[in-house]
């Protein structure tokens, strides 16, 4: 089996314990496991990129940086995605933040820039359509532009999950505000800028696998939990 077959199986699995086990087990047990869970999810990504160079691991360094400081600066002021505070679910807190948040950030936008890029290139080959094959500008813009849009959609589906499992809550009436989406849309759209300027593989087939299992599962989440 290749690399991504077997990242695939293995995300698979554990995204089926942790709803079985929240299920009918200890939710709370099986929440708590949250953490390890987002870093095995990482380490597959890391697993399954073909060439891990100084690029790749900026990437990293500054999704994580950069997710940590963006809600850090949501969390005190509610300038940027509204007023929401965070359980205990995700672990360790520095400054009321986990400091794994900046994991997740990291997740979702290799996976959503990965999936976009894909989708372009496959695009590119079945329409044999000359400008999007050459044009470096039209590539970025998709990326950017699509990939921003696809992380906000990822957000509205996993917000209402994330909820139920104590990752975080809204303060006051208890709704997700519009401009939450908005941040994310900016905020996502400089990070994959970025993800698109660095020299690293971006073909990356079990981000794509990840995306659509982690989609699935928060859809789960939200129906039966």
């Amino acid at each position: 089996m290749t690399r991504n077959q077997i990242a695939t199986i293995i995300a698979i699995i554990f995204h089926a314990i942790g709803l079985v086990g929240m299920a009918f087990i200890n939710r709370e047990l099986f929440v708590k496991a949250t953490p390890y869970h987002l870093l095995l999810m990482a380490a597959l990504l890391f697993y399954t990129q073909r060439r891990i160079n100084w690029a790749f691991l900026l990437f990293f360094i500054v999704c994580f940086i950069a997710g940590f400081l963006v809600e850090w600066l949501g969390t005190s002021t509610g300038m940027l995605f509204g007023n929401y505070a965070y359980g205990t679910a995700l672990g360790y807190k520095y400054k009321e933040v986990p400091l794994l948040i900046g994991v997740n950030w990291f997740i979702i936008m290799y996976c959503c820039g990965c999936t976009i890029q894909m989708f372009f290139s496959r695009l590119a080959a079945a329409t044999g359509d000359e400008q999007i094959k050459t044009s470096k500008l039209v590539r970025w813009l998709s990326v950017v532009l699509d990939g921003a849009l696809l992380a906000v959609i990822i957000d509205w589906f996993l917000e209402p999950a994330a909820i139920k499992l104590g990752y975080w809550r809204w303060l006051g009436s208890g709704e997700v505000p519009w401009f939450n989406y908005s941040s994310w849309f900016v905020v996502s759209a400089l990070l994959l800028t970025i993800f698109q300027w660095l020299p690293f593989g971006r073909h990356n087939k079990f981000a794509l696998h990840l995306l659509l299992i982690q989609v699935m599962f928060f859809l789960l989440v939200k129906v039966f939990l």
